[in-house]
């Protein structure tokens, strides 16, 4: 690492004034206080300190004219009072360049995947402004994905950012690792996993897997893994930008960028201001959340030269969508993709919630007026649907109007017709994944809403590609198996 490199030369009295020799005076947890003599290092500078300078700890209040406080981004064993701490003078940085493509990294630009170490990068700071608004697209561009509930009902845009909603053990990372395999065959692009409080066998998981797939080659990875000190994990999401900020700016490149997971960002974040002394705001959440959160979501963004595209997962604590994390990310998101838990249970999947998921897409000048007019429909047959479920389990289909009968019929079979067997369950499930056109997906829904299904078994539109697949599916239905009511 090149500041480390920095820190080992700086043995010259010169060297040492200039970038700044302090010593440790408090140690509390990740909490590290630092008494300078001459010059005190700069918010967010990195400073080394311990054996081998192996402990990293960023600065972030001035205390007063000697005293600076700092979080340590690496575990502080070891360390003690009166230690000495030099100032490596800049802040965090990333490797930058062609040559991180598929590779491994933690927060601070090593190697993680047991390959060599990185020669000839650039290294960039890891705090960046977002782009001038002047340089911004003002184009409104749909991304397709490839999987059909999200491409009819809740559209991505190019450049823009789709959180993933849901409780714990729903699908919210299943959905980003199929997205992944979607689209690098598609897109010329790059595509950037940021893996943000990640359990490290999910990270071990998703790499032999998209190596096995081929799309390695396209990817970089970088992981701030649970275990690591809250510093570590809340600025891991800063370097994944940085990185993606290069293939955009730099390369011209489209990138995607996902994000797993942005609640264990704002989380982080909560427990370094906690750490740093700060009064907690509503439910024990940071007073800065709001600020920190932009941060780093305006840096997302589609311009001149290229556009970041982002998915993120967001954890939603206790299903509770009025945590105020929940509700601060939903304001930066162009689609909002919510799962259920309900759905889940139902074997629904992707567990995708239609009729609370929604889209700022989803305008017929953007979208048309044939998918516009399609996706309303299907949220108006769905939602009729969830009202007559009370009256269906308390008094039987049988009790329905004939219009409400064939309304739930329609229904049923949009539910199932929505379902979608993944690339990345194959081994799970033993059914081969689909890929579905918007044009497939939007002439399956069109064709179900005129019955012309209605004499078709539910069970034949369940975990299908496109509607054509129905006739086959039928055709080797077994003898005595019996259609569903």
């Amino acid at each position: 690492m090149v500041s480390r490199t920095l820190t080992m030369n700086a043995t010259s009295p010169s060297l040492n004034h200039r970038l700044g020799l302090g010593s440790v005076v408090a140690v509390r947890g990740s909490v590290v206080d630092v008494r300078f003599e001459n010059k005190l290092p700069a918010i967010h500078n990195i400073l080394h300190a311990g054996e081998d300078d192996s402990i990293v700890i960023e600065v972030l209040s001035h205390r007063d004219a000697q005293h600076v406080r700092g979080i340590a981004l690496t575990p502080t064993q070891g360390l003690a009072r009166a230690m000495k701490v030099t100032d490596t003078g800049g802040p965090l940085k990333a490797p930058v360049g062609n040559a991180i493509l598929s590779r491994m990294f933690d927060v601070f630009g090593n190697a993680i995947d047991r390959e060599p170490a990185l020669d000839d990068v650039e290294w960039r700071s890891v705090h960046r402004d977002p782009p001038a608004l002047s340089r911004r697209s003002t184009k409104s561009e749909i991304f397709e994905t490839g999987i059909k509930v999200i491409d009819v009902l809740v559209p991505l845009e190019r450049g823009g950012k789709a959180g993933l909603f849901g409780g714990a053990g729903v699908g919210k990372t299943v959905l980003l690792t199929e997205m992944i395999h979607n689209m690098i065959g598609h897109q010329e692009g790059v595509s950037i996993f940021c893996g943000i409080g990640e359990r490290c066998r999910e990270g071990e998981e998703l790499y032999r897997e998209m190596k096995e797939a081929g799309v390695l080659k396209d990817m970089v990875m970088i992981f701030g893994q649970m275990n690591e000190p809250p510093g570590a994990r809340f600025r891991v999401g800063h370097a994944a930008l940085t990185m993606a900020e290069y293939f955009r700016d730099d390369e011209h490149r489209d990138v995607l960028l996902l994000v797993d997971n942005i609640f264990r960002f704002i989380q982080a974040g909560m427990e370094v201001s906690g750490l740093m002394g700060r009064m907690p705001s509503r439910l024990g959440y940071q007073p800065t959340m709001g600020t920190e959160l932009s941060s780093l979501e305006e840096r997302i963004a589609n311009t001149d030269t290229g556009a970041i595209t982002s998915i993120q997962a967001v954890y939603v604590p206790a299903d509770d969508f009025t945590d105020p994390a929940a509700v601060h990310t939903f304001g930066h998101l162009s689609a909002s993709i919510v799962l259920s838990r309900k759905r889940a249970s139902e074997g629904l999947f992707p567990a995708i919630d239609p009729l609370q998921s929604s889209s700022k897409m989803a305008t017929p000048g953007i979208v048309g007026d044939r998918h516009y007019k399609l996706a309303q429909e299907i949220r108006r047959t769905l939602a009729q649907y969830a009202e007559l479920k009370d009256i269906i389990a308390m008094l039987g289909l049988e009790q329905l109007s004939p219009d409400d009968r064939n309304v739930v019929g329609r229904a049923r079979r949009l539910e199932r017709f929505l379902t979608q067997p993944f690339f990345t369950t194959e081994q799970f499930t033993g059914m081969k994944g689909k890929l579905v056109s918007l044009e497939d997906a939007l002439e399956g829904c069109e064709r179900i809403l005129n019955d012309e299904f209605k004499d078709h078994p539910e069970s034949a539109l369940y975990m299908i590609g496109a509607i054509g697949e129905v006739k086959i599916k039928r055709q080797h239905k077994p003898e005595g198996e019996h259609d569903e009511s």
